[in-house]
């Protein structure tokens, strides 16, 4: 809710007392990877959280046009500063900072070296793929240095006091991210060195224990805490109070434990509860989301594991964010169902460590489509948040309806800060952001990211979260985090998240509370297209091949006139190379025999044959987009009972073609004559 002007304008005279001159040991910056109460605090001027990352950077802002250019540019791997003596420049930075986090998708043994505050020897120079084997220390522990989902991460803190840059060799492999954030000018931070002491080695210890045991309380201490057990009945259509603490506190924790009806009935009850909490009495609440959503997964139970979110397999959905207040809190529970429910409530709370007047409010909000972008060139931007005032975004979750399957998410996180026309923080791709790569559908949890449901291949339900700990994203006027979005609704595929921050009170925050009409009941399967007594490319039996790799491509994203909506997709073929495939025939007879291929820009021209015999004239399959051919007659055949042999043999390419020489089978028809 907005606040006079007056309030705001108090709140930023303000903000300089917490920018005081300080000193940050290394063993002060690794407390930061586990401490959820310093999240709280107001961010001092002179915080900032960006990245450098590969980005296209084909993504610009035009001053003069105030238009975005190639804002849906997707050439991710290559970008960089600039070549310098035959070096790649990744990276420049202006400190006191620290690295809080380093991901690629495939980082390869060309070296990467970070020079730090002006030496000319580096501090870290290593193959790239060293800084993510825990071959090398101090990236060793495995909560800080881990891949899951294919995707390379390094949670190990690297300070810097006036600069750092960072340059690599060629082949030092594909795809990469640093995130890093600036002090306030005057704060006074160690210079990184692999060689670290006996108390910053303990440090790391400590916080790879801490990282590495998620559960409710994990690594938090807090005097005097103490802890409300409350089994809350909800009628339907009702809001029950949980419970209603005096301030000035916080709360520390929250659990819950419900009675829920087997998959897939869980997820609408998960939706039709929501969980508000309101603080020093204002009308409308900072936290409002979808009980099960809150937790950091949707839909439905997903068991995972994480510092400030989890679910637990004995029952217990458990919540760490530190949520401090002045005059009050109220928890309520609505039940927006057709049935009673009964959900017991666990709530810890304590008194605060820091005076109020440097601590935010917590918020957390869920929505589908809110404030949309409304720039037309800015369409493909899918906003997480979009808040004013000053205060930390800290995380995300993000549920993907994608019933038709193949890859969701190619799209760029963008983080707008305090206004900026240009994102301080553009990633390479949305499992990129998530700290997984390669559109990887397999499950993984970690205490900063989780993917927590993948109905397998990409297709149905999806669940990713992405917490910001030390990393965290601070903002002194306004905030606006997007996630590129490709697909539009109606393929359909449909984005839900909850976004989670902070905010110094006198903030606005525009999400209000959902309606149960837009919370459930959207995620309907799609009649998938097919042809009649089609076999269909992608299905049948590999016989042999001289080269190149088959697999199977979903089509999805080029319309729907693909039968089964994929084909079978050959690539990484050259010129002579052959494909064998067993073509089934249940009944000796006379057929009809019918195709239908792909034709694009960097497909090539193949001849086909059947049992050794050649089916017509070579076949040039380049278009200049992505279209299937048609039906493509290939004459009557005489065929016995049993399987035969379909061989595609690649022959040339268009000389208007992109050498990939590509080729696509949707299906093949026989008719009996």
């Amino acid at each position: 809710m907005k606040k006079p002007l007056a309030c705001v304008l108090a709140i930023a005279v303000c903000l300089p007392l917490f920018a005081a001159e300080q000193e940050l040991t290394y063993v002060d910056l690794v407390k930061r990877l586990t401490d959820l109460e310093r999240l709280a605090t107001v961010p001092a001027p002179g915080e900032q959280c960006v990245q450098w990352s590969s980005y296209d950077r084909a993504s610009r802002y035009d001053a003069a046009t105030g238009k975005y250019v190639g804002w849906d540019a997707n050439g991710d791997n290559d970008g960089i500063i600039r070549k310098e003596d035959g070096k790649l420049v990744f990276a420049e930075m202006e400190g006191p900072g620290c690295i809080w986090r380093i991901w690629s998708a495939a980082p390869k043994e060309g070296h990467v070296r970070i020079y730090l505050d002006g030496a000319s020897e580096p501090a870290v120079d290593l193959p790239f793929i060293g800084y993510f084997d825990r071959k090398h220390a101090p990236f060793t522990r495995p909560a800080l240095v881990h891949t899951v989902g294919l995707g390379w991460n390094n949670y190990t803190p690297i300070p810097f006091q006036r600069s750092c840059k960072i340059v690599a060799d060629p082949g030092w492999g594909a795809y990469y991210h640093f995130t890093y954030s600036t002090f306030p000018k005057g704060t006074k931070v160690p210079t990184f060195e692999r060689n670290l002491g006996a108390a910053s080695l303990a440090a790391l210890d400590r916080a790879n224990v801490v990282l590495s045991e998620c559960s409710f309380g994990a690594g938090q201490q807090h005097a005097d805490q103490k802890l409300r057990h409350k089994a809350v009945n909800v009628p339907a259509g009702k809001t029950t109070a949980v419970t209603r603490l005096k301030g000035p506190q916080a709360i520390t924790g929250i659990r819950v434990k419900l009675d829920l009806p087997p998959s897939p009935g869980d997820q609408d009850v998960l939706r039709e509860l929501a969980l508000q909490i309101k603080w020093d009495g204002e009308a409308t609440p900072s936290v409002w989301t979808p009980l099960g959503d809150f937790f950091g997964t949707a839909p439905g139970v997903n068991h995972y594991r994480s510092l400030p979110l989890g679910v637990g397999e004995d029952g217990w959905w458990y919540c760490n964010w530190y949520m401090p207040f002045e005059k009050d809190a109220r928890v309520e529970l609505v039940n927006d169902g057709k049935a009673a429910r009964r959900v017991t409530f666990e709530v810890a709370h304590a008194p605060l460590s820091l005076p109020i007047a440097q601590l935010g409010r917590f918020h957390a909000k869920w929505h589908r489509d809110a404030l949309l972008p409304r720039e037309a060139e800015r369409a493909i931007d899918w906003p997480f948040l979009k808040a004013e005032g000053a205060g930390r975004y800290v995380g995300v979750m993000l549920h993907i309806w994608n019933p038709r399957g193949g890859w969701w998410g190619e799209g760029d996180e963008k983080f707008f800060l305090d206004g900026e026309k240009f994102p301080s923080t553009i990633g390479t791709g949305s499992e990129d952001y998530f700290g997984y790569a390669w559109c990887c559908p397999q499950l993984f949890q970690n205490a900063y990211h989780n993917q927590t449901h993948n109905g397998g291949n990409n297709r149905g339900h999806v669940s990713v979260n992405r917490w910001h700990i030390s990393d965290e994203v601070s903002f002194q006027r306004s905030f606006e985090g997007c996630i590129e979005k490709y697909y539009p609704n109606r393929r359909p595929t449909l984005y839900a998240g909850v976004a989670y921050w902070y905010m110094a009170p006198g903030g606005n925050d525009p999400y209000r509370p959902a309606p149960l009409s837009e919370r459930v009941g959207y995620w309907t399967e799609v009649q998938t297209f097919k042809i009649k007594g089609a076999l269909e490319g992608e299905k049948l039996k590999i016989l042999g091949k001289t080269g190149g790799n088959p697999q199977e491509q979903d089509l999805t994203a080029f319309g729907d006139q693909w039968s089964n909506d994929g084909h079978l997709w050959w690539i990484e073929a050259k010129p002579g190379n052959k494909l064998d495939l067993a073509l089934p025939v249940k009944q000796a007879g006379r057929y009809r025999l019918g195709m239908q291929l792909t034709k694009a820009p960097d497909y090539g021209i193949v001849q086909l044959y059947l049992d050794g015999q050649k089916l017509g004239s070579p076949i040039d399959l380049y278009h200049p987009s992505v279209i299937p051919t048609g039906l493509v007659a290939m004459g009557e055949q005489h065929l016995t009972a049993g399987d035969h042999k379909l061989t595609i043999e690649i022959v040339g390419a268009n000389d208007e073609a992109i050498k990939s020489y590509m080729f696509g089978l949707d299906y093949v028809k026989l008719d009996p004559l």
